[in-house]
């Protein structure tokens, strides 16, 4: 891989996890591959979010506000949900974790987890850095699940506790926040060989007239069966949430096989490629008017993720279904076919039988 990349190839990193900011990856890589890695140049599974702020404004705001700019949201997940949100622009953003803390007793077994104690202990100082606000009478405009939550248990109770009251936790009922998910993967599965970084790669590769994007897990898992997702997360809030409201939830996923995700790659590929003789991709409306690339290769090892998500998409997308993980057909998966099928994942067989 740092072979293409030296090789003075356009490149872009997706990475389906997420939990610290882009810039953060973006150096872990360059350190890992030996090749400064920009900002730009990484895809996460929140990345969206940055976009959903600035896509509406906010009623009754000046024209210079924009949607949850200044209101109160709860972020959670692995690693550092707040801290991602507020690279994003987010300026009134809170850890789950630490909006709970707000509360007595909101988590009924808070006392039996012995690493919240430890947690708090590390991060004494954290409140510092969190805008004043009163949790009795701020309400939560939304929560966003940025990464994989840690823990399921208070998570749910907590995001029941906002939801359903409306933004404040213990009130009555009141208009559901919005809800986002950063993902929406059931499960997940990559052979112990290939364990060594936790990266989804997606190198794009420009070959004369021709244009490749070559994807690559290289860690999900490292138990040999399928591990639940962010789905699962997901599912597990839904039914949990529906059964103890009069009303069902109400949420945005993003992530594979959202079609976004496949245009929003393409789109930063195309401001990547600062010359572009096929012209530049222009968005209205959240469409794509034009491509600036003739094919753009999306190789997964799950059909439901990365196959049906590349189907979606349309052109110039083509898909390429891998036996490297959640796939082991000995054919090609019958709910969601594959452009083409590869036992093993081998840019150069790729571009060379495609070419």
């Amino acid at each position: 891989m740092r072979y293409i990349l030296l090789a003075n190839l356009l490149s872009h990193f997706i990475y389906t996890g997420g939990g610290i900011p882009e810039s953060r990856r973006a150096f872990e890589l360059s350190e890992l591959l030996g090749v400064k890695i920009i900002p730009s140049q990484v895809v996460q599974g929140h990345s969206p979010f940055k976009n959903l702020m600035k896509r509406g404004r906010s009623a009754g705001k000046s024209s210079n506000c924009f949607r949850f700019e200044n209101e109160l949201v709860v972020a959670t997940g692995k690693g550092e949900p707040a801290v991602v949100l507020s690279e994003y622009g987010f300026k009134k953003v809170i850890s789950l974790e630490e909006y709970a803390s707000c509360f007595d007793n909101i988590d009924p077994v808070s006392h039996f987890k012995s690493w919240t104690s430890q947690q708090a202990n590390l991060h004494g100082n954290s409140r510092e850095l969190v805008p004043s606000f009163d949790v009795s009478s701020d309400r939560v405009k939304a929560a966003f699940v940025v990464s994989d939550p840690v823990d399921w248990g208070r998570d749910i109770q907590v995001l029941c506790d906002i939801l359903r009251s409306g933004g404040l936790p213990g009130k009555k009922n009141g208009h559901q926040p919005d809800l986002y998910f950063a993902a929406d993967d059931l499960e997940y599965q990559v052979p112990a060989k290939i364990l060594k970084k936790e990266w989804k790669l997606a190198i794009h590769l420009e070959k004369g007239d021709e244009d490749l994007l070559w994807g690559l897990n290289l860690l999900q898992a490292v138990f040999p069966s399928e591990r639940l997702g962010l789905g699962a997360f997901r599912t597990a809030l839904e039914c949990i949430f529906n059964r103890i409201h009069h009303c069902p939830l109400e949420y945005t996923t993003f992530g594979k096989p959202n079609p976004f995700v496949f245009r929003n790659a393409e789109s930063i590929l195309g401001k990547l490629q600062p010359h572009s003789c096929r012209g530049d991709l222009i968005m209205e409306a959240g469409n794509m008017t034009s491509h600036s690339f003739q094919t753009l290769y999306m190789i997964g090892d799950n059909p439901s993720v990365d196959i049906k998500g590349a189907r979606q998409a349309g052109p110039p997308w083509f898909s390429i279904l891998t036996r490297t993980g959640v796939f082991r057909g000995k054919e090609n998966h019958a709910e969601f076919p594959a452009d083409l099928v590869r036992q093993h994942v081998d840019s150069n067989k790729c571009i060379s039988t495609e070419s």
